[in-house]
């Protein structure tokens, strides 16, 4: 028989970091450990994707007409400064706002916004810029393609002064024909102005 006290077993694997359950074994799956699944803790994002987990994977490839819809918590105009963040789970994810998408988080999850918006804001140079080259137009002799050219000109300074926004399509149909160099209105140097605030606009996206 023997006198004197012993450290438990489950003290040591305490000690030593290992979790377990009250009969000794460890617990199951997801419940500590390294594989722990994560909770995801979303407060606003306003975008695609999101992934949580050991092999977990988020895409969106979503075509969105117009502005993404404000957050509900998020009155219009109202400072996004004073938002909590949440708390989230151990291994998952914590946003509090972000305003945009993806995020991922665990060893190999993934996440990917892919999404597109078939409208987008127009700066005060973009509007100018079409102006500009509006008003230089009558200077070139009026031909068809200078008609046509016009007519999406006016199409586009509608569109931006009724919404602020202006169709891809619409700026990538003129970024093309103002950027071959083959027709006289490309010469312009308004014209080549209009190319700029298109492509910055579009990030080089055809």
């Amino acid at each position: 028989m023997t006198t004197g006290e012993q450290e438990p077993e489950e003290g040591r694997r305490a000690a030593a970091g290992e979790a377990t359950e009250a009969d000794g074994s460890p617990p199951p799956r997801g419940e500590g450990g390294a594989g722990s699944g994560g909770g995801i803790s979303i407060g606003v994002l306003t975008g695609g994707a999101v992934a949580a987990g050991e092999r977990a994977s988020a895409e969106d490839r979503s075509h969105r007409d117009g502005r993404a819809a404000p957050p509900l918590s998020v009155p219009p105009g109202a400072d996004t400064a004073g938002i909590a963040v949440p708390r989230s789970a151990p291994g998952g994810i914590s946003v509090g706002v972000m305003a945009g998408g993806a995020a991922a988080a665990g060893p190999d999850a993934r996440a990917l916004d892919a999404s597109t918006q078939a409208t987008v804001d127009a700066p005060p140079e973009l509007r100018a810029a079409l102006g500009t080259l509006r008003q230089q137009l009558p200077l070139l002799n009026a031909d068809d393609e200078t008609s046509e050219i016009d007519g999406r000109l006016a199409d586009a300074e509608e569109e931006i002064e009724a919404t602020g926004q202006v169709r891809r399509d619409r700026l990538q149909w003129l970024r093309d024909r103002l950027d071959l160099g083959a027709t006289a209105v490309a010469g312009l140097a308004s014209a080549t102005a209009v190319v700029q605030q298109i492509t910055q606009l579009l990030g080089g996206q055809g």
